[in-house]
């Protein structure tokens, strides 16, 4: 008998210190009143678990597109001073430009990074707008901390109902040891205190599972809306970044084969004269009115002669 009173007053000072020291839902497959109770213990451990480990996961979404931001922020430092240098050069060498292809290149790329640049600030926008408010928002939010702090109220009111049950154990065995009439009244002060926390675990239990299943569904439909999101305005950036490459490839290759085309100047020396040739494209249709003369078309090169 007396091993059976160590065992139960161990069990009702590990209840209390559960109680008093938890932070969270405490996990338990102790039957405290029954089946039906058990379930709902069940349910809230899921749920809570389920909800917390949604919240991590949303704060890591939070940390990926505040990194993705920082990246960018960057990324247009780093690429406006690259347009600017390029812009300089080509403006700098603008005098013969049609010469210079380098000249010439660096000017269409400066000039295309700016584009680039409004699309990493409209990238930036969108993470912020679409991804980091609303999850910030949601996982520092009043329902997920109002829905836990339910279901840590039960699981405390659940360990003292367990400490409670370890107590009335042993005031039944002490009955059947003594049974005299304080030790009765005690007993039953104690079932009286049972039945009533039942009842309120009852209604507290129905509670918070409400609040965490519905924090549990928004947490699941709009973390994933913000990560389609972040996909989709990923997926947007990159796509007009490479039309936006392409069509910079595009100028600067065909300013390349226009140049590599182009017939070489021809310096011939007649005694001290000197005659300068060089290539010109036609920016005006022309119509020959005699033999002499040569039709020309908006793109047409000929050789001139300085």
């Amino acid at each position: 008998m007396d091993a059976f009173r160590r065992q139960a007053s161990k069990l009702r000072e590990q209840a209390v210190i559960k109680q008093f020291s938890g932070t969270g839902y405490e996990s338990s497959g102790v039957v405290v009143i029954d089946e039906i109770e058990m379930q709902r213990h069940q349910q809230l451990d899921k749920l809570y678990k389920s909800t917390r480990s949604a919240r991590d996961f949303q704060k890591e979404v939070i940390k990926a597109a505040e990194a993705f931001t920082a990246i960018g922020y960057k990324h247009i430092e780093t690429g406006t001073k690259f347009s600017e240098e390029c812009c300089r050069y080509g403006t700098e060498n603008s005098e013969n430009i049609n010469e210079n292809i380098l000249a010439k290149a660096a000017a269409i790329y400066g000039d295309g990074c700016k584009h680039v640049e409004k699309e990493q600030e409209d990238l930036i926008k969108l993470l912020s707008q679409q991804v980091l408010d609303p999850l910030r928002a949601m996982s520092a939010g009043a329902p997920l901390e109002d829905a836990r702090h339910l279901a840590q109220r039960y699981s405390r009111m659940r360990q003292e109902a367990e400490a409670l049950a370890a107590d009335i154990s042993r005031r039944q065995a002490r009955i059947r040891e003594a049974p005299i009439p304080e030790n009765v009244a005690k007993l039953h002060a104690a079932e009286a205190k049972m039945q009533e926390l039942k009842a309120n675990m009852a209604v507290l239990g129905k509670e918070a599972s409400a609040a965490l299943a519905a924090v549990e569904a928004q947490q699941q439909r709009l973390t994933l809306q913000r990560l389609v999101a972040m996909v989709e305005g990923e997926k947007t950036y990159h796509l007009r970044v490479a039309a936006i490459l392409n069509e910079i490839e595009a100028e600067m290759v065909s300013e390349k084969q226009r140049k590599e085309s182009a017939p070489p100047v021809i310096v011939p020396e007649n005694g001290s004269e000197k005659t300068m040739y060089y290539l010109a494209e036609a920016t005006y249709p022309f119509s020959a009115s005699s033999e002499k003369e040569l039709s020309l078309s908006i793109g047409d090169f000929v050789v001139v002669r300085k």
